[in-house]
């Protein structure tokens, strides 16, 4: 099992920036790729960013070039630094591991509310 601690999430105005935060209960050396996904009120969960163990890295369309994804594999910990965000941004964030043998794991959620 892999538990996920996310934090970070929280109010902002448009065009502010926020940076979450994920930390993983297993080692680097057992995490396939990591990444977040986001859940709008009545939507959908949708893929924001993933980045595998070997540092590729890939985004949605409505990010690139305002996120950007990153991760400490000495801390087991990925971070997804938002920036430039929009009201359509807000959303409950998730953080997601494929670990082991390609099994799925999430975290709680976090809350990140953009006004406009």
């Amino acid at each position: 099992q892999v538990q996920l601690v996310e934090s970070g999430g929280g109010l902002v105005q448009a065009g502010g920036s926020l940076r979450l935060s994920c930390a993983a209960s297993r080692s680097y050396f057992t995490i396939n790729a990591m990444g977040w996904y986001r859940q709008a009120p009545g939507k959908q969960r949708e893929l924001v960013a993933t980045i595998t163990r070997g540092g590729s890295t890939s985004y949605a369309d409505s990010v690139k070039g305002r996120f950007t994804i990153s991760r400490d594999n000495a801390k087991n910990t990925v971070y997804l630094q938002m920036n430039t965000l929009k009201p359509e941004d807000t959303a409950v964030y998730y953080c997601w591991t494929l670990w082991g043998a390609n099994k799925d794991a999430w975290g709680q959620g976090t809350q990140v509310t953009v006004s406009s």
